[in-house]
């Protein structure tokens, strides 16, 4: 009897520590999930100028890739430069600065993307598709977040239309077809 006391006491220990273990390895395992999310929320904000950390938690959440966002967060720009029909040294000029406010740099691989971009209006399927992929990110997000989101996005683009600054830097310091660009990039979050 005092064998199988002694055999019971052991099976006993092993599957305490077996219990332990395994509970270690879940908070080891929660713990490297956590340092990764953070890591990924710097990343997605770093390329995408976003600085709201619900939105940041929201996009990790939903496995948007910090490479991902940084081209959506191009579009509007680029959008917007070129709402007009061409591209105005000041245009391209907010549209670098805005790009390396958001990271792109020449290093990045978008940077490239980015000066093709400048070169040569993109083709009208760029705005479709990234309209498209806005509205079905907004759909996974709160009110606040959208609005976060589009205050981020929308606020680099109006940057680049202010750059044009009118005729001669007199008159609308927005064009028509600027404000025009804004508004449609603005609806796809609605």
């Amino acid at each position: 009897m005092i064998e199988s006391d002694f055999f019971n006491a052991e099976q006993t220990k092993t599957l305490e520590d077996l219990f332990f273990l395994k509970k270690d390895r879940e908070i080891i395992a929660q713990f490297h999930k956590m340092e990764m999310m953070k890591e990924s929320k710097q990343s997605l904000a770093k390329v995408s100028g976003i600085t709201n950390d619900k939105v940041l938690e929201k996009l990790v959440e939903l496995e948007v890739r910090p490479e991902v966002l940084a081209s959506l967060a191009m579009i509007p720009l680029i959008e917007v430069a070129w709402a007009d029909g061409e591209l105005k040294k000041s245009e391209q000029n907010a549209v670098l600065a805005a790009a390396c406010e958001i990271f792109i740099t020449k290093s990045n691989p978008d940077y490239e993307l980015l000066n093709r971009w400048l070169k040569h209006k993109p083709d009208a399927k760029l705005l479709k598709a990234w309209t498209v992929y806005i509205k079905g990110l907004c759909e996974h997000l709160t009110k606040q977040q959208v609005n976060a989101l589009k205050k981020d996005l929308i606020g680099h683009a109006k940057n680049v239309a202010l750059a044009a600054g009118g005729f001669l830097g007199f008159g609308e310091k927005i064009s028509k077809a600027e404000q025009k660009m804004l508004d449609k990039l603005t609806a796809a979050f609605e």
